[in-house]
Formats: structure tokens, sequence, C-alpha cells
């Protein structure tokens, strides 16, 4: 005992000194009863199976959920658009750790619901800072966020099932920019703080293909991209690992560099 005394403060001494000094940014909105699904879809269920003190006096909760892969904050793995692309459980793991970059197109796309993420968008923000680097995780706040969980203001319309799919209206990403990522940044992964990586009014869903028959994954409905700078940003996505998925629940966090 006294060994594991002399011991642990050296062992929390280390812990404490390996956390980021910048911060943790919670990246992922919470799944419950408001969270925001396709119109088509139903949404997250929790039901409750136990809640309080068992037959042997201690206390005991469970429950049970159900959801469709992509809702809330969710990833849309390659194969949700690509033939053979990658399942949730087989993308790479390099794919969805590591360095990224937060542009802000949050003044346009909050002008222009069905606003698109150009080239040039990205051009300008290359033009203030740096060339987007190679590999990098590509986050793109459109300012949407701060309507979660409304859905009319952030889907454009709170109807439901196939006929509400017509109203929506949010920005997404060009699908020449999707492609010019690919080909010109070699990016990893996207993501974006709206229901889809294509704007809402898309019907053929170009973006997502550009981007997944690349095998590059996409992040939807992601929340607090305001706390973020620009660069300095290490971001650690990882979904449920549901085996043959096109997606999945995903939780993600961004490390913000000391300044």
């Amino acid at each position: 005992m006294l060994v594991v005394a002399a011991i642990l403060p050296i062992v929390l001494a280390a812990a404490t000194a390996a956390l980021p000094k910048g911060g943790i940014v919670d990246l992922s909105h919470p799944y419950d009863a408001q969270t925001i699904f396709w119109p088509t879809e139903s949404g997250f269920v929790l039901e409750k199976e136990h809640d309080g003190l068992t037959s042997r006096g201690y206390y005991y909760r469970s429950n049970k959920f159900s959801a469709p892969e992509h809702g809330g904050t969710h990833i849309d793995a390659p194969a949700h658009f690509a033939k053979d692309g990658s399942t949730v459980d087989a993308i790479p793991l390099d794919r969805l750790v590591g360095s990224a970059v937060m542009v802000d197109v949050s003044r346009k796309c909050l002008a222009d619901r069905d606003y698109r993420i150009s080239i040039e968008d990205f051009r300008e923000w290359e033009k203030a800072r740096r060339e987007i680097p190679p590999h990098s995780i590509v986050l793109l706040r459109t300012g949407f966020a701060k309507y979660w969980p409304d859905r009319k203001k952030y889907l454009g319309t709170d109807e439901r099932g196939a006929a509400a799919v017509a109203e929506l209206h949010f920005p997404g990403l060009d699908p020449a920019a999707a492609a010019w990522l690919v080909k010109e940044r070699k990016i990893k992964a996207v993501g974006l703080d709206t229901a889809s990586i294509d704007y809402g009014q898309s019907t053929g869903f170009e973006a997502h293909v550009e981007l997944m028959t690349h095998d590059v994954p996409a992040m939807e409905n992601l929340a607090n991209l305001e706390r973020l700078p620009p660069t300095g940003i290490t971001v650690v996505a990882l979904p449920m690992k549901i085996a043959g998925g096109s997606g999945g629940p995903l939780r993600a966090i961004a490390i913000v560099e000391e300044k």
C-alpha cells in the first residue's frame, strides 16, 4: 500500500499533464426525443427498462434505444453513396482522427438558406491564412446549429413524410467544391452543421457522390463549431461501429491547441 500511495501522485500528475491545454470542444448534439432526423425517418426512441432498487437492494438503471443510422450528429460512410465504398465499421481510423481546419461561411449561409459553399469560399479562406493541408479534416460552419432543435428553422420545414423533402431549405457543399477538396486538397473527411452535406433542395446528392466515390466520409449535424478557431484543431470523430452500416451515430470532439 505504501508503494501505491507513493506512485499514485506521479500517475495523476502525468495524466493531468497529458490533457490538452487549449480545451476540448464537444461537436455532437445529444440524442433525445428532440433530435432532428430526415423527414422520412421516425427518429430516436429511448425506452426505459429499469430504474430503481432491485430485489437485492441496489440501484439499477437500464434502457434500450432505436434510431435510423442517419440522424442527429452522425457520419455518412462512403458506402452510403458508393457501391464499393467503406461501410462505417471499415472506415480507416486515420480518416476519423487528425488535424482539421474550420471554414466559417455562416454569414453567407444565414443570409441565403439555399447557399452552396463554393471553391471561391475555400480560396478566400486560404488567402487569409494558408493552403488547406493535405489529409485534413475540413469542418464547415454554416451557423445553422444555432437553430437546433427547432426543425422549422433548422430544416426549413417541420413537415414529415416523403412530400416534406421537397420543402427542405438549408445550405450545403457545392458538388464542384466537394470535387476540388478531394482532388486538389486531398482531404480525408468533411463535416458541417446542417442535416446534409448537400444543400436541402438537392435531388441528386452530387456532393455526397463526389466525396464518397473517393472514400471520403461526411459528418453531419455537428455542434459548437463557433467555438473553434480556423486552425490548430485536432478532430476525433468515432462513430458507432455498425457492421455493414452506411452510417451511424457519432461522438465527435475537437481538441484545440493552446495559443
